[in-house]
């Protein structure tokens, strides 16, 4: 009788199991074929670059790219849509004019932008530039009474090299393969190395910021400093929201910070003339989220939730195409493919377009506790939710999905991405990445999922950099994204169960 009972037991698994990952070809097929002969996305991925542009946490910018996504969702016949405060963020911040060029010993256009939240200039400056070498505080003493009225050159090891390497690439076939080959790393080994990381992390943050006060108090002009970066791309950092001792500060491209350091280093006199207008938004300090429902058909599940999302917010020395107008992109086109197409939806499919994942993933992290969420343990609504899907590594294709360690849905999305192997997609791995959204809803306990992407240019080019443009945008790779993402929703929004969930204490 026990034998009996456990093969009865296993049957009836493997027949739910069965139930939840057979492949609705059908609808599949609705899917597809909106999704490659009727897309949007590169129209959606315009608008939120070309024609709205830098869309930074808390600045106009933004604020246009919340009305205009409520708008389309509105458009496209979604309901509930919202365009939702979660807590507050702080000062906006916005550039009004970013001008700077070498004037001695020669006249330069130099490419630059202001370091953000940094003031302004507030007028045009000639100035004489120095490069101070600051390796502890006792260097600082020796430019005590000589820095008022310069600009100055923060010390930096960035070299602009020649590269022999292409920018794009996609994953070959072993990368992936490797993947899928996950090795479990013991704790041990790294903890003296990550403490001596850390360690050396906060003493340099600490000599910086001594560094700043005294060249505020010692009237300096401006700041100039630099990232990585190279032929003409520069990488913008994060910014000085919670320093109260910022200076006028650019960040600019490493070869011509680097020529400015040897002219100096050379004993040639170096000038330059510069303006930069910026402007704190204090009227709204709130950040926001922007949502919207396909409410669900069923009348038992249609209470459920599956989600998708991406971060609207960029940073703002390009346009943020490929961080993140292309996951934002694609997840609109998903849900306009899935309510053009009418394919059908027993559960509530929402979509969220989060700001502030720049500064800290607070849209989503402040969504996730606002929403599911009381008192730090989970509500009704937590228990309603099946499962989120984010897209936030830049423009190439899909070839596979993270599974964040929740090995009890590698069987669905083995089934899943079956009609996806033709187009690359097929990689599933267990193994974690980190950096964005999903980890909202994952640290939660919920269900969160992020997706293998060809890197193509994401970290040589265009990440955080002057060149995340329009033109970094792979018009077939988004296609095929959206395509294979509203058909795993399609699927999540259909099973006879929702997704299964790694066993989380609270």
């Amino acid at each position: 009788m026990r034998i009996s009972a456990l093969l009865g037991f296993l049957f009836l698994g493997l027949q739910a199991l069965a139930q939840n990952t057979q492949v609705d070809y059908e609808s599949i097929y609705k899917i597809k074929d909106e999704g490659f002969n009727n897309s949007q996305v590169m129209d959606i991925a315009w608008n939120l670059t070309d024609r709205i542009g830098p869309r930074l946490t808390g600045s106009e910018g933004l604020k246009k790219a919340y009305d205009w996504t409520s708008q389309m969702y509105k458009d496209w016949g979604l309901t509930n849509v919202k365009v939702e405060a979660w807590g507050d963020f702080g000062p906006g911040w916005e550039v009004d004019k970013n001008y700077i060029a070498m004037t001695v010993p020669y006249y330069q256009a130099m490419i630059a932008i202001p370091k953000a939240w940094t003031p302004g200039t507030g007028k045009e400056i000639t100035a004489e530039v120095v490069y101070v070498e600051i390796n502890s505080e006792e260097d600082l003493a020796k430019y005590k009474g000589n820095l008022k009225g310069k600009v100055v050159l923060m010390p930096t090891t960035t070299e602009a090299v020649n590269g022999y390497s292409a920018d794009a690439r996609r994953y070959t076939d072993e990368e992936l393969e490797g993947m899928t080959n996950v090795t479990v790393r013991g704790g041990g080994g790294g903890g003296n190395f990550n403490a001596s990381r850390i360690a050396d992390f906060r003493r340099a943050s600490n000599l910086r910021r001594t560094a700043y006060t005294m060249l505020k108090d010692e009237g300096v002009a401006m700041v100039l400093n630099t990232n990585r970066g190279g032929q003409g791309t520069f990488f913008t950092s994060n910014g000085a929201r919670n320093d109260d001792s910022a200076l006028p500060e650019m960040e600019m491209a490493p070869e011509h910070y680097n020529r400015m350091v040897r002219l100096l280093q050379k004993g040639e006199k170096v000038m330059v003339e510069a303006e930069t207008k910026t402007r704190f938004l204090k009227s709204d300090t709130k950040g926001y989220n922007v949502v919207g429902d396909i409410v669900g058909t069923d009348a038992r599940l249609k209470n459920e939730v599956v989600m998708v999302g991406a971060h609207l917010d960029s940073w703002f020395a390009g346009t943020g195409a490929t961080d993140n107008a292309a996951g934002s992109a694609v997840m609109m086109e998903v849900m306009r493919i899935l309510k053009t197409s009418g394919v059908k939806l027993k559960r509530t499919v929402r979509i969220g377009l989060w700001s502030g994942e720049e500064q800290g993933i607070f849209g989503s992290r402040n969504y996730v506790q606002n929403t599911f969420m009381a008192d730090k343990k989970p509500n009704a609504a937590h228990q309603n939710f099946s499962a989120y899907y984010n897209m936030d590594n830049g423009t190439g294709a899909i070839r596979g999905i993270y599974l964040q360690g929740n090995e009890a849905t590698k069987g669905l999305f083995q089934e899943w991405f079956k009609p996806f192997h033709e187009i690359g997609a097929s990689t599933i791995t267990t193994s974690n990445t980190g950096g964005t959204d999903h980890l909202a809803f994952d640290g939660v306990g919920l269900p969160g999922f992020q997706f293998i992407q060809d890197p193509i240019a994401y970290n040589t080019r265009t990440h955080h950099s002057n060149m995340d443009i329009y033109e970094a945008l792979e018009e077939v790779d988004l296609k095929k994204n959206a395509v294979i993402i509203a058909a795993l929703v399609m699927q999540t929004a259909n099973m006879d169960a929702k997704m299964p969930r790694k066993p989380k204490d609270f």
